[in-house]
């Protein structure tokens, strides 16, 4: 919808200006070490840890700190165990939540989400409460800068390509099915085109957009769950309007 932006390209917006983004590094280790735990520590036979490690690698993790999340987990070096919790609910105006972990304390965990969620005017619901509304994705950003609309389209034609969205004023957003993902970076490597967030999403079949208040509170609930260190990934439906979303900033 013009004039209106969903919750990741509210993300790459806020990315780029915000400076809270000292716990990645945290959050790229343990997806590493998960990956490696569960498939193995080869890149090549893992698909979950070759996504892991390139998107390490796009954030300029160093190499060092890749091997050794990676030997983390296949129990050549001595690591934390790390468990997988998602958590539903609802925040400001009935967006839907869900809300990933990687945790070695659930308990602690659960008390964090919790916390946060009440304070943000949040509310915490049963599993499988929102998850119905999202479909699972393979999701890759590129940059409008580096190649047009038809040429995306044609790299991509014969690679899995379930959706290109181009509403964002900077970016194509590329979805495929997620079993196609590595299929389409490799397509867009052939082509020599750019990207950025190659990552699997949850994608919301519909969009909710509250009034301005509500949209400005969502939007601190979301910031602050993804500022706690045991958060993976939060996945939203929601949707804000561009005036809405330059008030933000004012």
């Amino acid at each position: 919808m013009s004039g209106h932006s969903k919750w990741s390209t509210i993300k790459r917006k806020k990315a780029a200006t915000d400076q809270k983004r000292g716990n990645l590094f945290t959050k790229l280790v343990r997806e590493i070490t998960i990956a490696a735990k569960i498939g193995g520590g080869d890149p090549a036979g893992n698909p979950r840890l070759r996504l892991a490690v390139d998107n390490a690698k796009m954030n300029s993790m160093p190499h060092e700190n890749i091997q050794r999340a990676i030997k983390k987990g296949t129990g050549e070096l001595e690591g934390v165990h790390y468990e997988e919790i998602a958590y539903e609910g609802y925040g400001p105006g009935g967006i839907a939540l869900i809300i990933e972990t990687a945790t070695d304390n659930r308990n602690r965990t659960v008390a964090d989400v919790r916390h946060i969620m009440t304070r943000h005017n949040g509310s915490l619901g049963e599993n499988g409460s929102v998850s119905w509304m999202f479909q699972r994705k393979g999701s890759i950003d590129v940059p409008k800068a580096a190649v047009s609309e038809e040429q995306l389209m044609e790299a991509l034609l014969e690679a899995g390509l379930e959706d290109l969205d181009s509403e964002d004023e900077h970016y194509f957003n590329v979805i495929t099915d997620v079993k196609d993902l590595e299929t389409a970076k490799k397509a867009l490597d052939e082509a020599g085109i750019v990207y950025e967030n190659a990552k699997t999403d949850m994608v919301p079949d519909n969009f909710v957009e509250p009034g301005p208040d509500d949209a400005s509170k969502a939007v601190k609930l979301i910031d602050a769950l993804e500022s706690c260190d045991d958060v993976q990934a939060v996945y939203s439906n929601l949707e804000v309007s561009e005036q809405t979303m330059k008030s933000f900033d004012s």
